[in-house]
């Protein structure tokens, strides 16, 4: 009867099972670090970058600066000494030093938005990717713990089932061979050895299954499921490391396109530098300083030693109005054109000094003009320039001539823009009162009547001084390079004028004439071309705008121009296509965007 019910026998194999779960935790922890630690490079490396744009922001930054603060000042005294070769090519090395600046500029923008801003959009993405990546791996790691435990649980109900089995059937067998138990004992313990193994039967059938399962989710674990999550991981970590490698390409790719730019900034530097042109601007020299004088004759020799009257050289500094007439003629004739500082006397029959004492009152008088040092300083002179040779004065009155037509020319052009805005007013009246522009056009007429007297003064000073030059045409005044070819005309009339004089003397007007017959000069009509206006910045047409009137230009909305005059308070702004087009346009029509950097030009492309 004992034998009626197997005994139960766990496997070896479960009962020293261990947790399989343990075997991918550590390479997940392993994997999560590795990832980070590649976000973390490439974070430094987006630093460094940026970094390397704030040096190349800073450097464009100073060069600007300095090429600005050699810049010539407008309408100073030192704008006019860059008229010279040497300073012409150090102001193109300053504008190429400009631009030199922008292509760092250049390198910055390029860096700033290729790779700092794309690499930084990139990590978010990254960072996104690898937390889902991880969590699948996590959720997956979950899930086989719950299979496990489940397994754990039903082993052990297994197990103390079959243990409660083994028991009740070893209590049966001893109720049974007992002679003093009842017949309804033994058959109690029996049913309840048979329950215990059908229980025991149950739960082994139970842990099979779950079993089974456990190893099926096993499998898909670690042949699918954590395969497909390692695998986009190293999917995401190689595509990590190669968009590192393309951003460091494209880091040289951003010097490396520049290197063009650069070089002809420095070709342009080398070009300036071949331009300069010592002979010009020795001419320069020469022309902005001649006097236009002769220069005095040789003082004869005075012998003291004997007792006879002097011979005095006409052009000597001692010269004096003798008896002879000859010297009458000349000193009729000559009106006062004698060497500046020649003092004329006033008697002719006064005897003739000694030349030490005619070279002390040749250094206690005053001069009839003042010195050019003290001029070049700055020192107080007439309106009229009457304190400067015939020559520099003529130079310094065209000078004020031409400055005032540019005034002239800049008041009209006011003019013309308050007149253009008063007629868009009276056309739209909701863009403002047409009456609120009389009283700035009047304003802007008398200022323009104040400039044309004071142009017909000076140019009435300019008449006079050139009626008192040798004639000649504006065109011999004004074109250059005659010098040279009337130089020696000019000499050989100077010595005939010496043989041709009736007496045989050399008068100072005759020599003051054929000093100034000499003078070929060699001025530019550089006053008369007006360069075109420098562009200050750019600007974009936000409406189409018919230009109809004079001085107006059309725009197309969107096109893109550049702008050569600010709005001035009249509403209108100057803007230029091309070398050929500009004009004016309402300020209204046009989104402006000036360059702060500009020193007084811009290169017009």
């Amino acid at each position: 009867m004992g034998s009626c019910l197997p005994k139960l026998v766990l496997p070896m194999e479960w009962s020293i099972y261990t947790t399989p779960v343990e075997r991918s935790q550590d390479q997940f922890d392993n994997l999560e670090k590795h990832t980070q630690w590649g976000i973390d490079i490439l974070e430094k490396y987006i630093k460094f970058v940026k970094e390397r744009t704030e040096i190349e922001i800073s450097y464009a930054k100073q060069l600007r600066n300095l090429s600005k603060k050699y810049q010539p000042k407008k309408n100073s005294k030192e704008e006019e000494e860059y008229k010279y070769t040497s300073c012409k090519a150090f102001i193109s090395t300053l504008n190429e030093m400009n631009d030199y600046a922008g292509q760092h500029e250049v390198i910055s923008e390029n860096m700033t938005s290729h790779i700092t801003v794309e690499l930084t959009r990139y990590v978010q993405e990254l960072k996104q990717e690898r937390k889902s990546h991880f969590h699948d791996g996590r959720k997956a790691q979950q899930h086989i713990e719950t299979c496990w435990k489940q397994l754990e649980s039903s082993k052990r109900r297994f197990e103390r089932d079959c243990k409660e089995a083994d028991r009740a059937q070893q209590y049966f067998e001893k109720m049974d061979a007992d002679i003093n138990v009842t017949k309804a004992d033994v058959e109690k313990a029996r049913q309840q050895a048979q329950l215990r193994h059908q229980m025991a039967e149950d739960s082994k059938a139970d842990y099979s299954s779950t079993l089974q399962k456990f190893n099926h989710e096993q499998h898909e674990h670690y042949y699918t499921h954590i395969p497909s999550i390692f695998q986009k991981i190293q999917e995401m970590e190689e595509k990590r490391i190669v968009r590192i490698g393309e951003s460091m390409k494209t880091y040289a790719e951003v010097d490396r396109q520049v290197i063009p730019i650069i070089g002809k900034c420095l070709d342009g530097i080398a070009k300036a530098a071949e331009s300069i042109d010592q002979k010009n601007d020795s001419q320069l020299v020469i022309e902005a300083y001649k006097s236009g004088f002769e220069p005095p004759g040789d003082i004869e020799f005075e012998d003291y030693t004997q007792p006879m009257k002097r011979t005095i050289s006409e052009t000597s500094l001692s010269n004096s109005k003798g008896d002879s007439k000859t010297e009458l003629k000349f000193a009729s004739k000559s009106k006062g054109k004698l060497w500046p500082f020649i003092k004329k006397n006033k008697s002719p029959k006064q005897q003739k000094e000694p030349l030490s004492h005619r070279f002390n009152e040749f250094m206690t008088s005053k001069p009839k003009i003042h010195c050019f040092r003290s001029l070049k300083r700055g020192g107080a002179g007439p309106e009229d320039f009457s304190h400067l040779p015939p020559e520099q004065r003529r130079k310094k009155l065209q000078q004020k001539v031409d400055e005032l037509n540019k005034e002239i020319q800049k008041e009209t052009d006011q003019r013309d823009a308050i007149t253009k805005m008063k007629d868009v007013y009276i056309k739209n009246p909701q863009m403002g009162d047409p009456g609120s522009l009389d009283h700035k056009l009047i304003e802007v007429g008398q200022n323009i009547e104040k400039l044309r007297l004071e142009v017909q003064k000076f140019e009435a000073w300019l008449t006079e001084v050139e009626g008192r030059l040798p004639v000649r045409g504006d065109q011999a005044r004004r074109q250059s390079g005659m010098y040279e070819a009337q130089t020696t005309p000019s000499v050989n009339n100077c010595a005939q004028d010496r043989e041709s004089s009736p007496d045989g003397s050399y008068t100072e007007e005759q020599s003051q004439e054929n000093e100034l017959k000499m003078m070929a000069t060699d001025f530019d009509d550089e006053f008369d071309d007006e360069e075109p206006l420098p562009t200050i910045g750019t600007c974009k047409a936000l409406y189409t705008f018919e230009g109809q009137n004079e001085g107006t230009i059309s725009i197309a909305e969107g096109e893109i121009l550049y702008v050569i005059e600010e709005d001035k308070g009249d509403g209108w702004t100057r803007i230029r296509r091309n070398e050929d087009e500009e004009g004016y346009v309402p300020t209204s029509y046009v989104e402006v965007y000036l360059d702060k950097n500009a020193k007084g030009a811009m290169t017009y492309i």
